[in-house]
């Protein structure tokens, strides 16, 4: 049983629509620099995981962020991180393996 956690979280087609709606407020991609070249949700702000402490504050507190990575691992702990700093986010179950949707070139 996974007690760690407490995230909120949401699905890759849950996303996709939000981003057709207009609805995704913001959306970060802590995948690292070569992972987000090969494509990457329209509209989706690039943060390396690494990197996140030493840029907050280029992050809205006022805003819901989705977390995506490859897989849904990394996303789940930068999103564990930003909540306990008192952001609203929830992280993308699945990551960027189960997105089903288009994608860009950065």
């Amino acid at each position: 049983m996974n007690t760690k956690s407490k995230v909120a979280e949401i699905l890759p087609k849950e996303v996709s629509e939000k981003v057709r709606q207009g609805k995704a407020q913001s959306i970060i991609d802590v995948r690292e620099h070569e992972e987000v070249v090969q494509g990457k949700i329209p509209g989706a702000y690039h943060i390396p995981l690494g990197e996140l402490e030493n840029r907050l504050h280029e992050i809205d507190k006022d805003k819901e962020h989705f977390m995506v990575c490859r897989s849904g691992s990394r996303s789940g702990m930068a999103a564990e991180f930003l909540q306990d700093k008192g952001y609203k986010v929830k992280n993308m179950v699945g990551g960027m393996l189960n997105w089903e949707d288009e994608v860009e070139k950065p």
